[in-house]
């Protein structure tokens, strides 16, 4: 797999799950509870995770590779 098809899959993860984080904001107070829970242990974890991996996952992988040798 090559880099641009991973950073392809990545940016589509995080867009994917900043939608229903648009919603927990944007959506009326009353219904917000109903789904809470998985907005905070789910989507924002792993936007979070993907847009750091975005940001930093060269120099990661750059650790890992060194560790390996």
């Amino acid at each position: 797999m090559t880099e641009a098809t991973k950073r392809s899959i990545f940016r589509w993860i995080h867009i994917v799950c900043g939608i229903p984080i648009l919603g927990y904001i944007y959506d009326s107070p009353s219904d917000t509870p109903n789904y809470a829970p998985t907005v905070r242990y789910i989507f924002l974890p792993v936007l979070l995770l993907s847009g750091l991996w975005m940001w930093k996952g060269h120099v990661l992988r750059r650790l890992i590779s060194k560790r390996a040798i």
